[in-house]
């Protein structure tokens, strides 16, 4: 599992096709794909909006089931934990919950990038 992550619009997606040679046909948008699709496709763009969608449906992400069934796919994600934080309670709950969740994939994953400004630095490799 590799985890990239970054700030908005900071150009990771097209970083982590480039950087893992993945192209459009083997990616999917968690922001709008079948549930599902996280444990098939080869990299998920968007997943902080995968979380947001499994947290509306009232159902719990499994770190175990995805390293068991997709452990080699490449999640692609937006930092939300800077910034302003949310009045709003969900949306609270949900920064929240993201970044624990990310949190536990960077600790399983064999590696993890930080995307600026389109530039990526490793942060774990191995």
């Amino acid at each position: 599992m590799i985890l990239v992550t970054g700030g908005c619009f900071q150009g990771k997606t097209q970083y982590a096709c480039g950087t893992f040679g993945v192209g459009s046909g083997d990616t999917a948008d968690g922001a709008v794909c079948p549930l599902e699709e996280l444990y098939r496709t080869k990299l998920l763009y968007h997943f902080h909006e995968y979380i947001r969608r499994l947290m509306e449906a009232g159902e719990e992400f499994s770190l175990e089931r995805l390293s068991a069934e997709n452990p080699e796919v490449i999640l692609v994600t937006n930092e939300l934990g800077c910034g302003v934080v949310p009045a709003d309670r969900f949306d609270r709950a949900y920064r929240e919950q993201t970044g624990r969740i990310c949190c536990r994939i960077a600790k399983e994953a064999s590696q993890v990038h930080r995307v600026v400004c389109g530039i990526g630095t490793v942060i774990k490799d191995g």
